[in-house]
Formats: C-alpha cells, sequence, structure tokens
C-alpha cells in the first residue's frame, strides 16, 4: 500500500464517520480511545493511564449531581491482565476535578475483550471481537449507578497503517434508569510515519438510543487528531479533538499512557 493510498483511507473514514453522525449525551469522558487489535498476551500485566481535560465545554450538568466537563481533568488508571483463549480483562478507577481542581473518584469498571480474528504478531490482516465493560460509578459519573457496555471491535491493521471501528451499545441497569440502549461510534485511521510513530484521526459519535436517534444539532461528535508511538515498554497516544456540533465541547486534549509489566 502506497502512502497516497494510506492517506486517502484516513480522510475517508474520518468522513464516512461524519455521514454516520447523530448523537445522545455521549462522552466516555474517562476513556477517549478507539479499541483496535490490542491484546495483552497470557499472563502479560499493563497499565494504562487515561488523562483528559476540557479547555472549552459544557459547564451546565447533564442531570443533577453530575460533574460538567468545563475545564476539567479526568485521571483513570487501568490495570489489565492477559487471560489466554484470546481474551484479557482490564479494571478501570475513573477520577475526576471540577473546574475549581476538587477531586472526585468515581467508582471503578470492569472488563472483558475477547479477539478471535486478529492478525499474527507483524503481519497484516483483519481484526474482529467485542469488549465487555460492568460499571458501578457514583453520581458525579454516571446518573445511573450500575451500567453495562458491549463494544464490538472490528478493522484492518496493514503493513504501515490501521483502522478501525468500535459500535457501542450502553445500557443503564439501576432501577428506574433502564430502557433503550444508548448508541455510539468510535473510529480510528492511522499511518506509520516512522518506526513505531504513526498520526492520523480518531472520531466520537453518539447516536442516540435505539428507540430515539436524535436530531443532528443535539448530537455530540467529536473528530481528533492524534499521534501514536509505540515502543516495547510503553506506549502514548496524544489527540486534540474539536467538537463539529453545537452540543458538543469545543476543545478537548486526550493522552494514554500505556506501560508493561512483563
Amino acid at each position: 500500500m502506497t502512502e497516497r493510498t494510506a492517506r486517502a483511507l484516513i480522510i475517508a473514514v474520518a468522513a464516512a464517520a461524519a455521514a454516520l453522525g447523530s448523537g445522545s449525551g455521549f462522552a466516555v469522558v474517562d476513556e477517549i480511545q478507539v479499541y483496535t487489535d490490542d491484546l495483552d498476551k497470557p499472563g502479560e500485566s499493563g497499565l494504562e493511564l487515561h488523562v483528559n481535560t476540557t479547555p472549552r465545554g459544557r459547564r451546565t450538568p447533564d442531570y443533577p449531581g453530575e460533574l460538567p466537563p468545563y475545564r476539567g481533568w479526568r485521571l483513570t488508571p487501568e490495570f489489565s491482565r492477559g487471560l489466554g483463549h484470546d481474551l484479557d480483562w482490564g479494571l478501570y478507577f475513573p477520577s475526576a476535578t471540577d473546574e475549581h481542581g476538587k477531586w472526585y473518584l468515581g467508582g471503578a469498571k470492569l472488563r472483558v475483550k475477547w479477539l478471535p480474528v486478529r492478525p499474527t504478531e507483524g503481519e497484516s490482516g483483519w481484526y474482529l471481537g467485542i469488549n465487555n465493560e460492568l460499571s458501578r460509578l457514583t453520581k458525579k459519573f454516571s446518573d445511573s449507578p450500575m451500567s453495562d457496555e458491549v463494544r464490538f471491535i472490528g478493522g484492518y491493521r496493514g503493513r504501515d497503517w490501521l483502522i478501525g471501528m468500535n459500535p457501542i451499545l450502553d445500557w443503564a441497569l439501576s432501577q428506574g434508569y433502564r430502557g433503550s440502549p444508548e448508541v455510539m461510534l468510535a473510529g480510528k485511521a492511522v499511518h506509520d510515519v516512522s518506526r513505531g510513530i504513526a498520526v492520523g484521526v480518531e472520531y466520537y459519535n453518539g447516536i442516540g438510543t435505539l428507540a430515539n436517534r436524535l436530531p443532528r444539532n443535539e448530537q455530540e461528535r467529536t473528530l481528533y487528531l492524534v499521534a501514536e508511538i509505540e515502543r516495547k515498554s510503553w506506549s502514548l497516544n496524544f489527540g486534540v479533538g474539536h467538537g463539529l456540533t453545537p452540543a458538543t465541547d469545543d476543545w478537548t486534549v486526550k493522552a494514554i499512557f500505556g506501560f508493561s509489566f512483563d
């Protein structure tokens, strides 16, 4: 694949994602990430630190008791371990500050990822899998204390490029909050510019719920320019995102620092 073709694919993925848009109150603010073919090996352990902030964005709560994103910082450590049989698991501990710097703990999330289809390390190919995440969060982080997220994972890894898409269903599980799940999309396209360094775009879009697709101007849609560094024992994903609708935060900056314990 030529560099020109790779760049064309990146633009095409971003344009296609934008065309899909319509969104609800979607903002996985503690984990702004597109899942691809990454998976811990059996017995391998790791840590990811998810950090993001919103210099310009929403200042009013979406529901009573919510912590708005404006000028807040979100810090979420995720501990993971490979289980074998194309499985790994992760445990998150979300936390955040408000615009005045007061810090809040958010609860916990437990996930299990299954990737039965993926290329051999160092080779090109399709990948396909699913991730399930069970959350128990405080009121400042979620209106429903209990929720469950099912994230479908699919895409293709080329010699020097990668594309991926995550259709996501998010159910509120607590009594009084149950209903039609929220539907979200996350997409990604990156191209290697040198060994271990890639640049590209990520796109995040809430579609509404299965029962109610929101009007276009009420969507939350954010396009990120991202850079990634991959090394043997650590990695970095850094992005600057801009909201594409009036209902979306204007600017968000995010970083994911990854560390291997093996």
